[in-house]
């Protein structure tokens, strides 16, 4: 999915080394961020569990880890961004048995169903998407040299790792062992340690499973992404990210089975984002539900499929890929995202104010801000990489006022890539260059070489440097000018057809029911049939 890397410039890393500085979970505190290797970074995302569809809460590490790789390049850096797809867990065995279809086929769907939500949302930097299913030699193999270390021990056809062996386990969630619990049920029997967690699980009669030296199997969710993890990355990388839900047990196991494999730290940045909830209450963080607890008891007002959230992409046909990604980008990342029908709608009309600002500009200068937009060699090609953007103003009013906006937006970049004050910064831009134009009285059909326009141009070729920075207003809105008008009237009136339908099965009139359906899929319209309710997609 990733974009080409642009040309490493030694002077970019060395400027952004001495100013970036990151929040490291591990050290509890916000450091300069150093690479092992520089320019090479290597960043390893938790992905999806692909056994329903995506919602809008498992966009917000895609974006934010997106715009980090975007900004790193931007500063020079040569950046591996690695997100897995865990695509063999209890959640899809039993959607499985639910739907009476091979785990394979759940796994393909959502899969397919998470990368078109990304697409959408401007989430196109990822180099590496690897399913657990494919990487089975390797976590067999790194299972095999933890028991040989003597950090794991198998029963009865299950693996698990044996926290007290560990003297660092706990340093990431500052747990002690004592207050450790891995998984109950009938592994809580075979344990020598409540806290010790599987690595490998003994197949039940009827589940997928694979051969490994224990018997027939599948591994443990912890264990598959440090085998993919080290499989691309190696025994060490820069960034490990993730919700902040994930931090135990999930990350903290990871850390503990790669550092004893490997006798080496597994990661030297941890980042952590603060999670999407429905209200404004409700405790950050959690147990997962992949550990068989109740995850949204834990995390009260965490967003959810079971609470109904799933479905992204009637979302993103109401308000729009931007607009979402615009309404995740605007908090820190760090922060919890309160979401709300009423946010997503003041994210849209916060977006008016630039796309009005655009359409002014393309009047008065006969350019377009999407370059594909303009005839060649009239295109603003804003610079790509830090060093390349520096410019003098000189004597030039607004571009000096342009050079300081542009310097703060760099250091609220530097700082922990705090996205909600860039964004800030560029709302400042936006009301800099409608004031410039009213003050000179610029209008359609003026005259692009004379000194007020260049001025325009300028400036508005460096406010795209930095939206290029965060995924933003990469390409030109709907023609109803971002607010997904048009889309909307399409979701109610398909809404309208399916509760049509709904009434007309409950009097048994099937034959009006599947009219519906079938006049629907005649103009690429599907229904999706499921225990809570019809989804529909656009299918042609």
């Amino acid at each position: 999915m990733s974009t080409a890397t642009p040309e490493v410039s030694p002077a970019a890393v060395t400027t952004a080394t001495n100013r970036l500085r990151i929040y490291n979970t591990l050290t509890k505190s916000k450091e300069p961020f150093e690479p092992l290797a520089p320019p090479a970074v290597g960043i390893y995302l938790c992905g999806p569990t692909v056994y329903a569809e995506s919602h809008i809460g498992h966009m917000v590490g895609p974006v934010i880890f997106d715009t980090v790789k975007r900004y790193l390049r931007y500063c020079g850096f040569d950046v591996t961004w690695v997100v897995n797809i865990t695509d063999v867990d209890d959640k899809l065995i039993n959607k499985s048995k639910e739907r009476g279809i091979p785990v394979s086929q759940i796994a393909t769907e959502m899969t397919a169903d998470y990368l078109a939500n990304l697409r959408e949302l401007g989430v196109n930097q990822i180099d590496y998407m690897p399913r657990a299913t494919d990487h089975m030699p390797n976590i067999i193999s790194f299972i095999e040299r933890l028991i040989e270390k003597d950090h794991a021990y198998a029963v009865d056809g299950d693996v698990f790792f044996d926290v007290t062996k560990d003297p660092n386990y706990g340093q990431l969630s500052n747990r002690s062992v004592d207050a450790q619990q891995g998984e109950g049920g009938e592994a809580a029997a075979k344990k020598r340690s409540s806290g010790d967690f599987a690595l490998w699980k003994a197949a039940k009669p009827g589940e997928i499973s694979w051969d490994s030296p224990w018997g027939a199997g599948r591994p443990g969710w912890h264990i598959e992404c440090s085998a993919m993890s080290h499989e691309i990355l190696g025994d060490t990388f820069d960034i490990h990210g993730g919700g902040l839900d994930l931090m135990f047990p999930h990350h903290e196991n990871e850390l503990a089975q790669s550092g004893c494999c490997h006798d080496a730290p597994m990661v030297k940045y941890w980042m952590h984002n603060g999670l999407m909830r429905a209200g404004e209450k409700g405790k950050v963080g959690g147990k997962s539900d992949r550990e068989g607890a109740d995850a949204e008891a834990d995390t009260a007002g965490k967003i959810s499929r079971s609470k109904g959230d799933g479905g992204l992409s009637g979302l993103i046909r109401r308000h729009t890929g931007t607009r979402i990604r615009f309404f995740l980008l605007r908090t820190h990342y760090r922060s919890t995202i309160v979401y709300s029908e009423a946010g997503l709608e003041e994210a849209g009309a916060s977006l008016d104010a630039f796309y009005r600002y655009f359409e002014r500009f393309e009047q008065i200068s006969g350019r377009s801000f999407y370059d594909d937009k303009n005839e060649p060699g009239q295109q603003l090609a804003p610079a790509k990489t830090r060093p390349e953007g520096e410019f003098d103003p000189g004597d030039d009013e607004l571009l000096r006022d342009v050079h300081a906006l542009r310097q703060k937006f760099l250091d609220a970049m530097d700082d922990d890539f705090n996205t909600g004050a860039a964004i800030s910064v560029l709302f400042d831009w936006v009301r800099l260059c409608n004031r410039f134009v009213d003050q000179k009285q610029l209008a359609a059909g003026a005259d692009a070489a004379s000194p007020a326009v260049s001025s325009l141009v300028a400036a508005t070729r460096c406010l795209k440097e930095m939206t290029n920075v965060l995924g933003l207003f990469v390409k030109e809105p709907p023609a109803s000018g971002g607010d997904g008008a048009s889309d909307e009237l399409l979701d109610k009136t398909v809404q309208l057809l399916i509760d049509l339908r709904k009434e007309a099965r409950e009097r048994k009139d099937y034959a009006t029911g599947d009219a519906i359906r079938d006049r629907l899929g005649e103009i690429g319209i599907s229904l999706l049939d499921k225990k809570d309710g019809t989804s529909w997609e656009v299918t042609a």
